[in-house]
């Protein structure tokens, strides 16, 4: 994630962020595996996210998720793997932010897992994680527009 975001009580607008699930198919076990890491010293720190981050003016989708990852993970994305899942309006009233999170989806060979690192360690409590579809959706406290989206969306994608 870039270092755009607002303090506390400056922010204005509705800015607009990506968050990608990364997928590989674990092929010891047959199933589908979800990159998720534990957020650190920001709004939602202790909760679980998705690797992704803030746009940046004149950005789209793809690029951003592909960039971010990167940042974030190591993982060098091929750009027309990376597709739109859906959009979520979240409105968090107690940290006063409000967020539009576009959700982006890219499966990766799992041989690609061997690369990911902890780029911004000052970002994420301990290291990224490959979580099932079910522990996924177990996994608790998520990030809340994170939370939304399981809450609102058919998970069927992911398997």
């Amino acid at each position: 994630m870039s270092n755009i975001a607002p303090t506390r009580t400056t922010q204005k607008d509705v800015l607009v962020a990506v968050g990608c699930f990364v997928t590989y198919t674990d092929t010891k076990i047959g199933k589908t595996r979800i990159l998720v890491g534990q957020r650190a010293g920001s709004h939602g720190a202790g909760t679980w996210q998705l690797p992704g981050g803030h746009m940046e003016m004149f950005e789209d989708f793809e690029t951003c998720a592909k960039r971010e990852i990167e940042e974030e993970t190591n993982l060098k994305l091929p750009l027309d793997d990376i597709k739109m899942v859906t959009v979520t309006n979240n409105i968090m009233h107690a940290e006063k932010r409000h967020y539009v999170t576009i959700y982006m989806s890219c499966h990766i060979p799992e041989a690609a897992i061997a690369d990911v690192k902890v780029m911004e360690p000052h970002k994420l409590q301990g290291e990224w994680e490959w979580l099932t579809v079910e522990e996924f959706k177990n996994r608790k406290p998520l990030f809340s527009p994170l939370q939304k989206f399981v809450d609102e969306q058919d998970l069927t994608f992911l398997e």
